[in-house]
């Protein structure tokens, strides 16, 4: 399962990576959100998650018994989606507004209206 996941990982890093590299800004969004997956799921791995065992202090108990999940990497991921939808929310509206004003979401296109002519 470790393997499955750690391949998972890799194949989102390097298809966010790639994606970053296209000229356009639609597959640039692509690529962040691959990338932002690929992070949420590594903190997932590395807080190393035990199936069945809940973080909560059982009735007439004083601690935890071993072994038990991690609490704050869960609320680390949640947060990072919530940003991230928020993000990707935020750079849609813009690249409808750049394709609607420019005609184009290439971003060779969109730099060479930056140079004099």
């Amino acid at each position: 399962m470790a393997l499955l996941l750690a391949v998972s990982i890799g194949v989102l890093f390097a298809g966010g990576a790639f994606m970053l590299m296209r000229r356009s800004i639609v597959k640039l969004v692509i690529g962040l959100v691959l990338l932002g997956h690929a992070a949420n799921l590594l903190i997932f791995v590395v807080a190393r998650p035990v199936a069945g065992r809940s973080p909560l202090v059982e009735r007439g108990s004083d601690a935890l018994v071993a072994p038990f999940s991690d609490p704050l990497p869960a609320a680390l991921i949640l947060t990072a989606i919530v940003i991230g939808f928020g993000i990707v929310s935020y750079t849609i509206v813009l690249i409808k507004r750049i394709y609607q004003d420019l005609g184009t979401d290439d971003l060779e296109a969109l730099t060479s209206t930056d140079r004099s002519t």
